[in-house]
């Protein structure tokens, strides 16, 4: 007498479908452009940021000239400059020695300034009773496609 084997079921493929494939891709490639425009946006908040903190440092730097020089810090009003009229070419070295006037050091700041934030900077300075206000403005709004050189300003008072 002939033993009937039962017949095994066949086991459901093991692999993953074609379209299962296409829907991980697609998922894959969202979660990839997502994460370069967060990189995108990452870059220019971070250079905004580092402007920002240029302009903070030299904001200080004046002051803290005037400090050093108080009899004469009205006469670093002169340090207030619109865009476009620093002439930014080299290096802007401090000077030294003895003789060194307001001017030079007000000239090397405005290089500075000019270096450091773009042609497009500028810089307000208003010395009144020993109160300082230094005012430092440069194009800064990468984030905005409607105005992307817009102002973004900074502005220290100090008391003397």
């Amino acid at each position: 007498m002939k033993r009937k084997h039962p017949r095994r079921l066949r086991a459901a493929p093991g692999g993953f479908t074609l379209i299962e494939v296409l829907v991980a891709i697609v998922v894959l490639a969202f979660g990839l452009l997502g994460f370069a425009l967060l990189q995108t946006m990452s870059v220019r908040f971070t250079q905004s940021a580092n402007y920002r903190t240029q302009a903070t440092n030299l904001a200080y730097d004046l002051i803290d000239q005037m400090r050093a020089n108080r009899f004469q810090a009205a006469w670093y009003s002169t340090a207030s400059f619109s865009p476009g009229t620093v002439a930014v070419a080299g290096a802007c070295g401090r000077p030294t020695g003895n003789a060194v006037t307001i001017q030079q050091n007000v000239a090397r700041w405005q290089c500075q300034v000019a270096k450091a934030l773009g042609e497009t900077a500028s810089a307000n300075v208003a010395y009144e009773d020993g109160s300082v206000t230094v005012q430092i403005a440069w194009g800064d709004q990468r984030w905005d496609k409607d105005k992307p050189d817009e102002k973004t300003t900074f502005t220290v008072t100090s008391q003397l």
